[in-house]
C-alpha cells in the first residue's frame, strides 16, 4: 500500500503563514476516519482537523500524522522511540478523496464555536504548523495523531473546554483497547502483545482513552465548552462524509496460535523419536532456543536501551529468555554438559510454572504463545534428562 504520509508531502498547501482570517461563514470540524485493515498502522483509523471557509476559499486539512523517511537516523530513531512526527497542512480534498479511495469512513464533527473561538483555534493551528513549532516526539499510546487534537483544543481554549469521562463504562486496560482493532491483525496483535510490557495493562482512565481516534469522537459529543458566557456542547453537529462499504475479512488464515501448535507437534514429534533412537537432535534445539533468546534480548534493548515507555517491565521475558542464545550454541559443540543440564532443568520448570500462572499474572501474555511455551517446556525437559543419561561433566 502507498504511505499515506506521502500524499500530505506531495500535497502541501502552498502557504503557512500565520494571520489567516477566518469569515463569519467559518467552521472547523473534528474529522475521524476509518480503519484500513491492509496496513498495521491503519488498523485503529485516524483524527484530523479541517477549517473550512466558503466566503474566503479556505477548506484547510491539519494533520498531526505526518512523518518523513528522509528525516536522519530515521530508522535509528524510530528504534529508540525518537521518531518526530509533524503536524502537515494540506487541502481538505486530497485528505478526503484518499480516505474515500480505501474505503475508511469520514465522520466531521462540526464544533460549536463563536466566532472568536474559531479564529482563537485557528491562530494555533497556523503557528503549530510553523517548521519551528511542527514538529513532536510520537508517543502510540500517550502522544499522537488523535491525542494532538484533543490536546489543540485544550492548548487553544484552556479550562473552557471540558471532558466528560462519565460515558465510559468499561474496564478496558491499553492493551484491552488496542486488541479491539486488531482482530484482522492477529500477528500485528502478537508482535504488539509480545514487544510491550506492564505499562499497556493498566486500566485506562477515561481521557486516556482518546489515544484511539473512536474516543475522540466520542469524548468531543460528550465535551463541553464555554461559549459567550454559558457551557454548550463542544459539538454542533456530525456530518457523515463518507460511510465506508463492509469489506470481507482480511485476517491470515494461518494464525498465530495455528503455527504455534504445529510447532509444538513438530516438537513432540522429535522428542518421540529421539527418545525412540536415543538422540538428541540438537539442531532443533539450537533453532528454537536462538530464535527465543534472541526475541528476548530484542525485549530487554526495548525495555533498557530506548524510550518506549510501553515497552517496560516486559513479563515475556519470562519464556524469552536472552541467555538462550548463548546456550543454545553449546548445544552444537557438545561443551559444559553439566551446565547445560542444570541450566535446562531449570529452564523447563520455570516454563510449567509460567503455564500454570499463566492466567493469573500482572501482563497479559498473548494466549498463542502457550504452545510455543510447552514446546520450550518439553525440549528443556528433554534436554536435561538426556544429558543426564549419556553426559558426565
Amino acid at each position: 500500500m502507498k504511505n499515506i504520509w506521502l500524499l500530505f508531502i506531495l500535497f502541501p498547501l502552498i502557504s503557512n503563514s500565520q494571520n489567516l482570517k477566518l469569515s463569519e461563514k467559518a467552521d472547523i470540524h473534528i474529522l475521524t476516519c476509518g480503519p484500513y485493515q491492509g496496513e498495521l498502522y491503519s488498523a485503529f483509523g485516524h483524527s484530523a482537523i479541517r477549517v473550512k471557509d466558503p466566503r474566503k476559499g479556505y477548506d484547510i486539512l491539519y494533520n498531526y500524522g505526518v512523518f518523513d523517511f528522509d528525516q536522519p537516523n530515521f530508522y535509528l530513531n524510530f528504534a529508540r522511540g525518537h521518531l518526530n512526527y509533524k503536524l502537515g497542512v494540506t487541502e481538505y480534498r486530497n485528505f478526503r478523496d484518499y480516505y474515500i479511495y480505501y474505503n475508511r469512513y469520514i465522520h466531521e464533527q462540526v464544533l460549536n464555536l463563536s466566532h472568536q473561538q474559531k479564529q482563537e483555534l485557528f491562530d494555533f493551528l497556523q503557528w503549530n504548523a510553523l517548521p519551528e513549532n511542527q514538529y513532536y516526539l510520537y508517543d502510540y499510546f500517550y502522544d499522537n495523531c488523535a491525542t494532538r487534537v484533543r490536546d489543540a483544543l485544550v492548548m487553544a481554549f484552556g479550562d473552557s473546554v471540558q471532558f466528560d469521562g462519565s460515558y465510559i463504562n468499561t474496564n478496558y486496560t491499553i492493551r484491552g483497547l488496542t486488541d479491539l482493532y486488531l482482530k484482522q491483525q492477529p500477528w500485528g496483535d502478537l508482535g504488539i502483545d509480545i514487544c510491550l510490557g506492564l505499562p499497556m495493562d493498566k486500566v485506562a482512565a477515561p481521557y486516556e482513552y482518546m489515544f484511539l481516534p473512536d474516543y475522540i469522537e466520542k469524548g468531543f459529543n460528550q465535551a463541553t465548552i464555554v461559549r459567550a458566557g454559558k457551557r454548550v456542547p463542544l459539538v454542533k453537529k456530525t456530518i457523515v462524509t463518507y460511510d465506508s462499504t463492509l469489506e470481507e475479512d482480511q485476517a491470515s488464515v494461518v494464525t498465530p496460535f495455528t503455527l504455534f501448535i504445529i510447532l509444538l507437534v513438530i516438537g513432540s514429534m522429535v522428542t518421540y523419536f529421539g527418545f525412540r533412537k536415543g538422540k538428541l537432535y540438537a539442531g532443533f534445539d539450537a533453532i528454537l532456543f536462538s530464535v527465543t533468546g534472541l526475541i528476548g534480548w530484542l525485549l530487554l534493548l526495548l525495555w533498557l536501551a530506548t524510550d518506549h515507555r510501553a515497552a517496560a517491565g516486559n513479563l515475556n521475558l519470562l519464556w524469552a529468555i536472552p541467555l538462550h542464545f548463548p546456550v543454545a550454541l553449546l548445544l552444537i559443540i557438545r561443551k559444559r554438559p553439566l551446565f547445560l543440564k542444570r541450566y535446562f532443568n531449570v529452564i523447563w520448570i520455570l516454563s510449567i510454572l509460567l503455564l500454570i500462572s499463566w492466567a493469573f499474572l500482572p501482563q497479559q501474555l498473548h494466549y498463542a504463545l502457550i504452545p510455543f511455551v510447552m514446546l520450550i517446556s518439553l525440549r528443556a525437559y528433554y534436554i536435561q534428562r538426556y544429558l543426564s543419561r549419556n553426559e558426565t561433566a
